[in-house]
């Protein structure tokens, strides 16, 4: 169940998000937090240099691999804009980090890519249950997937041709 303390979280991520957007980079953030409610990390989509590998979540997932317990990792949460794609949830399956709450799906970043005739992507969509097995998921969240929705729209809105 998503509380106030989720959603503050997520509209950070979705800041993140515009801060990402607003440097030329795709519109993903996501934050770190201990079970203890410390907000550990932070991070932005840097896939703008050409390194499609730089998610936030990839990054958050390394940096809890290096600076936490296996313990402190299974009991933390990792917020984000956007649904884990494949490579971000193995990692945070590798990683053995704990609860995942997001504002959009992948599915729904999908439907608005279709929405606004881009291309499907070459990596599938897949839901994180689909990648880690016993995962703790949440969202999307409606009245931030729209938010998302339009940071997504502004990028294609910006984007030449």
């Amino acid at each position: 169940m998503i509380d106030d303390i989720d959603l503050k979280h997520l509209r950070r991520c979705v800041e993140l998000a515009e801060q990402a957007l607003n440097s030329g980079d795709e519109p993903f953030g996501s934050v770190l937090v201990s079970a203890e409610g410390e907000v550990l990390l932070e991070d932005r989509n840097r896939v703008a240099g050409g390194d499609h590998t730089q998610h936030p979540e990839f990054a958050l997932a390394r940096w809890a691999a290096n600076h936490m317990t296996a313990e402190e990792r299974s009991r933390a949460t990792v917020y984000t804009s956007g649904e884990h794609c494949p490579m971000c949830a193995a990692a945070h399956g590798w990683a053995g980090l704990g609860r995942i709450v997001y504002a959009s799906s992948s599915s729904q970043l999908a439907e608005w890519l279709g929405e606004w005739g881009v291309p499907p992507s070459r990596v599938r969509p897949l839901q994180i249950q689909e990648v880690i097995r016993d995962a703790d998921v949440e969202g999307p969240v409606a009245e931030l997937a729209e938010q998302v929705k339009e940071l997504h729209r502004r990028l294609r809105a910006n984007a030449k041709p």
